[in-house]
């Protein structure tokens, strides 16, 4: 079992035990990251993430209030927020922490793999949630794509190549992500960004996620024609998350 067969496992079994009741507000646009995403120029979701499988734990002194007040006053356009336990240390109410401390557009980042978890992220604050096309059955997609998009959340849809790019297509994404990490090996290549771009239809946002760190880095996204980039660990690991956030988009 590689490492992304385990997340999920573990994931659904998750969803198991949470299973139950959820005040779910009615079904409502909520457009603030597709906004934050399509604005002129390159976008910064910053994401709070405190472990992960292939760097351990990343930042254990830093509230989450105090990261994304960071990163708002640093220049974020967005937030990302780990709400995966078992592999990332995140919780749900991570998001709800988040959402009652900053007014930016809020990705729910985990691994969606039932409608359950769908409703969820309405009722606990996000603007979008993020669907994994490794982790999951083509009809599976599209059923949460769907499901999703009928409850007004924004999806950002994630692929490593050409066959889930046309997967994720298929389904109706309008935002793509494009991982330069391998969820199965956990090896980044950045030019799997670069590579992947040209195959993006015109008025598809996309999203450059895992393995930049650097000014120049982002500038490069902006120049081939990337729309957003997710930096997590990077500004984490930084002893000064808003000034690291404003030399990150600096070269912007």
């Amino acid at each position: 079992m590689n490492t992304l067969e385990r997340i999920v496992a573990t994931t659904r079994a998750e969803v198991e035990r949470r299973r139950g009741p959820l005040t779910v507000p009615p079904p409502s646009p909520r457009e603030a990251f597709q906004a934050a995403v399509r604005r002129p120029g390159l976008s910064l979701i910053a994401e709070h993430k405190r472990r992960s499988p292939s760097a351990g734990v990343i930042r254990a002194d830093a509230s989450l209030e105090d990261v994304v007040g960071a990163y708002e006053r640093g220049g974020a356009a967005a937030l990302s927020v780990l709400t995966e336990e078992a592999n990332f240390g995140g919780l749900p109410d991570d998001l709800r922490r988040a959402r009652a401390t900053s007014g930016l557009a809020i990705l729910r980042k985990d691994f969606i793999v039932d409608p359950f978890q769908v409703d969820e992220s309405i009722a606990i604050g996000a603007d979008a949630i993020l669907l994994i096309v490794a982790a999951l059955g083509d009809e599976e997609l599209c059923d949460l794509h769907a499901h999703a998009s009928e409850r007004g959340l924004s999806v950002l849809v994630e692929v490593h190549d050409q066959r889930e790019l046309d997967q994720a297509l298929a389904c109706g994404a309008t935002i793509v992500g494009v991982n330069n990490r391998d969820l199965r090996t956990l090896e980044v290549d950045t030019e799997r960004t670069f590579q992947l771009l040209p195959e993006v239809p015109d008025g598809i946002v996309t999203v450059a996620e895992s393995g930049f760190s650097a000014p120049e880095q982002l500038a490069a996204l902006r120049d081939a024609g990337v729309d957003a980039v997710l930096v997590g660990e990077a500004l984490m690991r930084a002893e000064n998350i808003e000034h690291a956030t404003r030399e990150l988009l600096g070269a912007l």
